[in-house]
Protein backbone atom coordinates (compact mmCIF):
# COMPACT_ATOMS: atom_id res chain seq x y z
CA UNK A 1 0.00 0.00 0.00
CA UNK A 2 1.58 3.43 -1.04
CA UNK A 3 1.48 6.03 1.86
CA UNK A 4 1.54 10.06 0.95
CA UNK A 5 2.35 12.95 2.98
CA UNK A 6 2.83 16.42 1.95
CA UNK A 7 4.54 19.54 3.40
CA UNK A 8 3.89 23.08 3.10
CA UNK A 9 6.77 25.45 4.22
CA UNK A 10 6.10 29.12 4.69
CA UNK A 11 8.66 31.50 6.37
CA UNK A 12 9.35 34.97 7.60
CA UNK A 13 10.36 35.78 4.34
CA UNK A 14 10.21 35.05 0.40
CA UNK A 15 11.17 31.64 1.46
CA UNK A 16 7.97 28.96 0.31
CA UNK A 17 7.97 25.49 -1.00
CA UNK A 18 5.59 22.43 -1.32
CA UNK A 19 7.08 18.69 -0.36
CA UNK A 20 5.74 15.51 -1.44
CA UNK A 21 6.76 12.44 0.64
CA UNK A 22 5.77 8.92 -0.70
CA UNK A 23 6.54 5.51 0.13
CA UNK A 24 5.70 2.49 -1.36
CA UNK A 25 5.30 -0.16 1.43
CA UNK A 26 6.62 -0.19 5.30
CA UNK A 27 10.72 -0.52 5.04
CA UNK A 28 10.58 0.51 1.66
CA UNK A 29 12.42 3.53 1.14
CA UNK A 30 10.59 7.18 1.09
CA UNK A 31 10.84 9.27 -2.00
CA UNK A 32 11.28 13.12 -1.31
CA UNK A 33 10.26 15.52 -4.25
CA UNK A 34 9.10 19.27 -4.61
CA UNK A 35 10.18 22.93 -5.10
CA UNK A 36 11.18 25.64 -2.92
CA UNK A 37 11.47 29.05 -4.18
CA UNK A 38 12.78 32.42 -2.61
CA UNK A 39 16.36 31.31 -1.33
CA UNK A 40 19.70 32.53 -1.85
CA UNK A 41 21.35 30.46 -4.81
CA UNK A 42 23.62 27.60 -3.07
CA UNK A 43 23.17 24.96 -0.75
CA UNK A 44 20.58 24.70 2.03
CA UNK A 45 20.20 22.15 5.09
CA UNK A 46 17.00 20.45 4.70
CA UNK A 47 16.18 18.35 8.11
CA UNK A 48 12.84 16.82 9.47
CA UNK A 49 12.35 18.10 13.18
CA UNK A 50 10.60 16.75 15.88
CA UNK A 51 7.56 18.34 16.54
CA UNK A 52 4.72 19.20 14.71
CA UNK A 53 4.68 22.58 16.49
CA UNK A 54 4.92 26.02 14.41
CA UNK A 55 3.06 27.67 16.84
CA UNK A 56 6.35 30.10 17.78
CA UNK A 57 7.78 30.22 14.17
CA UNK A 58 9.76 27.54 13.36
CA UNK A 59 12.01 27.31 16.46
CA UNK A 60 8.88 25.57 18.10
CA UNK A 61 9.66 22.64 15.79
CA UNK A 62 12.87 21.43 18.45
CA UNK A 63 15.73 19.72 17.27
CA UNK A 64 16.28 17.54 14.44
CA UNK A 65 13.96 14.33 14.39
CA UNK A 66 16.42 11.71 16.14
CA UNK A 67 14.47 8.51 17.56
CA UNK A 68 18.31 6.25 17.97
CA UNK A 69 20.16 9.48 19.60
CA UNK A 70 23.11 9.38 17.21
CA UNK A 71 25.22 12.69 16.06
CA UNK A 72 24.11 14.93 12.79
CA UNK A 73 25.16 13.33 9.78
CA UNK A 74 25.31 13.48 5.95
CA UNK A 75 21.65 11.82 4.17
CA UNK A 76 24.13 8.86 2.87
CA UNK A 77 25.91 8.11 6.51
CA UNK A 78 25.18 5.32 8.97
CA UNK A 79 25.42 7.46 11.45
CA UNK A 80 22.86 10.40 11.48
CA UNK A 81 19.70 11.67 12.92
CA UNK A 82 16.69 10.09 10.70
CA UNK A 83 15.78 14.00 10.02
CA UNK A 84 19.27 14.58 8.18
CA UNK A 85 18.34 14.96 4.76
CA UNK A 86 21.81 17.14 3.85
CA UNK A 87 20.81 19.90 1.56
CA UNK A 88 18.36 21.39 -1.25
CA UNK A 89 20.66 23.43 -3.89
CA UNK A 90 18.86 26.42 -5.09
CA UNK A 91 19.41 27.76 -8.26
CA UNK A 92 20.53 31.68 -9.34
CA UNK A 93 16.65 31.98 -9.47
CA UNK A 94 16.63 30.97 -6.17
CA UNK A 95 14.82 28.34 -7.00
CA UNK A 96 15.31 24.91 -5.38
CA UNK A 97 13.58 21.40 -6.93
CA UNK A 98 13.94 18.48 -4.80
CA UNK A 99 14.25 14.55 -5.48
CA UNK A 100 15.53 12.69 -2.67
CA UNK A 101 15.09 9.30 -2.00
CA UNK A 102 16.15 7.87 1.87
CA UNK A 103 16.10 4.61 3.57
CA UNK A 104 16.17 6.19 7.30
CA UNK A 105 12.39 8.43 6.68
CA UNK A 106 9.33 6.62 6.97
CA UNK A 107 5.71 7.59 6.82
CA UNK A 108 4.52 4.81 9.29
CA UNK A 109 5.25 2.54 12.72
CA UNK A 110 7.01 4.35 15.77
CA UNK A 111 9.05 6.39 13.91
CA UNK A 112 7.06 8.38 11.70
CA UNK A 113 7.84 11.89 10.16
CA UNK A 114 3.77 12.33 9.41
CA UNK A 115 2.83 14.76 11.75
CA UNK A 116 6.50 16.54 12.68
CA UNK A 117 8.34 19.52 10.97
CA UNK A 118 10.40 19.98 7.82
CA UNK A 119 12.19 23.36 7.65
CA UNK A 120 14.64 24.54 5.06
CA UNK A 121 17.76 26.02 6.72
CA UNK A 122 19.99 29.52 5.62
CA UNK A 123 23.36 27.86 5.60
CA UNK A 124 24.72 24.67 4.29
CA UNK A 125 24.61 21.52 6.11
CA UNK A 126 27.81 20.42 6.38
CA UNK A 127 27.15 16.75 7.39
CA UNK A 128 28.73 16.63 10.76
CA UNK A 129 32.18 16.79 9.42
CA UNK A 130 32.67 20.63 10.35
CA UNK A 131 34.43 19.27 13.00
CA UNK A 132 32.81 21.24 16.41
CA UNK A 133 29.85 20.71 18.35
CA UNK A 134 27.23 21.96 16.72
CA UNK A 135 28.38 20.67 13.25
CA UNK A 136 27.33 17.30 15.36
CA UNK A 137 24.23 18.48 16.35
CA UNK A 138 22.77 20.66 13.62
CA UNK A 139 25.48 20.61 10.87
CA UNK A 140 26.11 24.48 11.30
CA UNK A 141 23.03 25.21 9.09
CA UNK A 142 22.02 28.28 10.24
CA UNK A 143 18.66 30.33 11.01
CA UNK A 144 15.29 28.53 10.10
CA UNK A 145 13.68 29.97 7.07
CA UNK A 146 10.77 28.20 6.81
CA UNK A 147 9.07 25.08 7.60
CA UNK A 148 5.50 22.97 7.81
CA UNK A 149 3.92 20.04 9.43
CA UNK A 150 4.25 17.50 7.57
CA UNK A 151 0.48 15.81 6.93
CA UNK A 152 -1.26 12.85 5.67
CA UNK A 153 -2.18 13.19 1.76
CA UNK A 154 -4.48 11.17 -0.78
Amino acid sequence: MVAKAVCVLRGTGDVTGTVFFEQQDDGAPVKVTGQITGLTPGLHGFHVHVFGDNTNGCISAGPHFNPYNKTHGGPDDEIRHVGDLGNVTAGLDGVANISIQDKQLSLSGLNSIIGRTMVVHEKEDDLGKGGDEESLKTGNAGSRLACGVIGIAQ
